[in-house]
């Protein structure tokens, strides 16, 4: 009868900190060590998009780039200190419409679609 157990040869572990893994050229350096919080914090505070408004952005078309995404988070990071909740932003002629307090967008379209819509259940807008 065969042995069907499985061996696995053993890796070694390192400590962090350890003199090898500082001297390894992939080791990154002491003075620019992030922490988790920071790392985390910084993705918080960026705007993230529902599956409802990248399906809309998808079918119209609608393109933001890096700046434009910038401005979005600025301009939601602004709301929110105001005590914005839900907000209208019309940024390039796309209009979208944002839960401020979830940092999500919840739908988005371009300014001929948003010419005959009425928005409710706003509390705020900003026209970039």
């Amino acid at each position: 009868m065969a042995d069907s157990r499985v061996y696995w040869p053993s890796q070694p572990l390192w400590p962090v900190g350890s003199p090898r893994q500082e001297n390894s050229p992939s080791a990154p350096a002491r003075g620019k060590e992030t922490s988790f919080a920071e790392i985390l914090g910084r993705e918080e505070r960026k705007v993230s998009f529902s599956q409802h408004a990248l399906q809309r952005l998808r079918d119209r078309d609608l393109d933001l780039g890096e700046g434009e995404l910038a401005k979005l988070d600025d301009t939601v990071a602004r709301m929110a200190q105001k005590g914005a909740r839900e907000a209208l932003i019309y940024l390039n002629d796309v209009a979208l419409i944002v839960s401020v307090a979830n940092r999500t967008v919840i739908t988005a379209m371009d300014g001929a679609s948003a010419k005959d819509n009425i928005f409710t259940n706003i509390d705020s807008a900003a026209i970039l």
